[in-house]
């Protein structure tokens, strides 16, 4: 029998947009701008690492990290990510959203500092020390993620829940563009301070020594976001919605969203004490929750899964396409820190033109469109342009048109942000109920973190030229960036087709969607507006 919805909840639904959802955007948020420098900065210094620790003076061109230690060293934070995500998506559900949310971004500043450090001097020793900190780096971010986004839809109201939760994760694009700013502001001063010839003119001399505080200064910097947003993440009361519909406690929701909203709520506490006598406590592993979110839960995991796989095989190695199409000059016509100056100025362009203004667009249409349109839509446009960049590839490797490539390229960045980017984060918060919420979020967001693996190391080997007196140092042969273009196109094609999978939420509250306000038996339901796919 469904029941009307509580009082304090439904508050929550209809409050007009006020102060407190721009505080909590905000405070979110940075840990969002911090989660997305950590991971991407990475990308700005590996071609310098592998200059420091693994250059052979004997060779024509610069070092490179071996694959192995390359892989490491760009898969290691999702691993932690992932493990994170789960368990943190877990520990939420259980402990509750603020007692577990300071505690993850303690662990980001403290790995951040320390993915800078290094034990010893050689280069065993600090690629070892670099891959330690950042799975514990990648592990606190994971938590980020199912932690800030439930705790925003749990706040929101339902008309503008979608634009806030995807604020939240818009911060992403800003962490990603302040990566390359600072790689920028960095690389621009040392290089000004210690001037050195290019590795064709003076091999040896085109590495200085103060290079080495080039990567580990990008690396600590990524504490600072993250430290200034801890005592306000601690100031934040616990979401109503798992103080009432988890932890029972009427009293303590009307309390403190009371305080939040500065309006008098009274607590109902006899519709707490129906809902908790009623069977309204299936779990993760019930025949009732696969009946109810089966196939939700398939839809969120495998279009995160499959939309990860393209847009972080395109993050963490644009400098290798910038590359390969001539964007970049060659490695050995650049010294060091020259080359950082590069790539960033490369990545910053990209996140500046494309990335940040269709992480934007989402929110400024999520609740307009719905999250089922924008995502089909994204996964769309990212295999057309995907295609439109393989197919006729060596048209774009042609002096004459590398201005169109990035283009075109960009244009997928832009599409992947206003589509499954930022509906694949969003769409987890809103559809599970409160118990599991964070728990189904974190899994979906640790099967996008097996996509990003896939296309972290995949893409590292995949994208090698098919000549093997072209490839890297130390990597066998590949089937050329191509070909590896082609099948991120198939790889986004899928997600379109597995976004059918995924219910629309716009502007549903979410005991609506969740079936959490029914006090009887739903065992044996489904609530009509949760398995509605295509919105009406």
């Amino acid at each position: 029998m469904a029941g009307e919805q509580m009082g304090v909840l439904n508050a929550l639904d209809v409050a007009k947009t006020q102060l407190y959802h721009f505080t909590a955007i905000v405070i979110a948020g940075m840990g969002f701008f911090t989660d997305a420098y950590d991971l991407f900065c990475i990308s700005l210094v590996t071609k310098l690492l592998g200059r420091i620790y693994y250059t052979d003076l004997n060779s024509t061109k610069p070092g490179n990290l071996p694959p192995n230690v390359a892989a490491a060293v760009n898969g290691v934070a999702f691993v932690g990510t992932l493990t994170g995500q789960l368990f943190f998506g877990w520990l939420g559900d259980k402990m509750g959203r603020k007692k577990v949310y300071g505690l993850t971004l303690l662990v980001m500043v403290i790995c951040s500092v320390a993915s800078g450090l290094s034990f010893g001097q050689d280069a065993k020793a600090v690629m070892a020390t670099l891959c330690f900190f950042r799975f514990w780096l990648g592990f606190g971010i994971g938590g980020d993620y199912p932690l800030s986004a439930t705790i925003m839809s749990e706040y929101a109201n339902k008309k503008t829940r979608g634009a806030f939760i995807a604020a939240v994760f818009a911060m992403q694009g800003f962490g990603i563009l302040g990566g390359g700013i600072v790689a920028l502001i960095v690389s621009t001063a040392f290089n000004a301070k210690y001037d050195a010839p290019s590795y064709l003119v003076d091999r040896a001399g085109s590495l200085v020594h103060q290079a080495d505080y080039v990567w580990r200064i990008i690396l600590m910097f990524g504490a600072f976001p993250a430290a200034v947003t801890y005592y306000w993440r601690m100031k934040m009361p616990e979401t109503a919605r798992y103080t009432a519909l988890v932890a029972k406690n009427a009293n303590q929701a009307a309390s403190d969203m009371s305080k939040v909203l500065q309006v008098e709520l009274k607590a109902d506490v006899e519709k707490v004490e129906r809902l908790a006598e009623g069977k309204n406590s299936f779990g993760l592993f019930s025949k009732q929750f696969a009946r109810r979110h089966g196939l939700h839960l398939v839809g969120t995991t495998t279009t995160w899964f499959l939309l990860d796989i393209a847009f972080y095989s395109q993050n963490l190695f644009q400098k290798d396409i910038f590359s390969a199409i001539g964007w970049i000059p060659a490695a050995n016509t650049m010294n060091a820190i020259e080359e950082v100056y590069k790539i960033a100025r490369a990545q910053t362009l990209i996140a500046l033109c494309s990335t940040v203004p269709g992480y934007w667009f989402t929110v400024a249409f999520i609740d307009k469109m719905g999250r089922f349109a924008i995502q089909l839509m994204g996964f769309f446009f990212m295999t057309v342009f995907m295609f439109a960049l393989a197919i006729p590839y060596n048209h774009w490797t042609q002096k004459d048109n590398h201005i169109g490539f990035v283009i075109m390229y960009s244009l997928t960045f832009f599409f992947a942000n206003f589509g499954p980017n930022a509906t694949t984060f969003v769409v987890p918060a809103e559809i599970f109920p409160a118990r599991l919420r964070s728990t189904c979020h974190g899994i979906s967001a640790a099967a996008g973190k097996a996509g990003a693996m896939v296309g972290a190391f995949g893409f590292l080997y995949s994208a090698q030229s098919k000549d093997p007196t072209k490839t890297e140092a130390g990597y066998p042969p590949g089937i050329g960036v191509k070909n590896s273009l082609i099948m991120l196109g198939v790889i986004n094609f899928l997600g379109m087709a597995f976004t059918f999978l995924v219910p629309e939420s716009k502007g549903i509250s979410l005991e609506e969607l969740t079936g959490e306000n029914e006090e009887g038996d739903q065992g044996e339901a489904t609530a009509p507006s949760s398995a509605r796919t295509i919105p009406l």
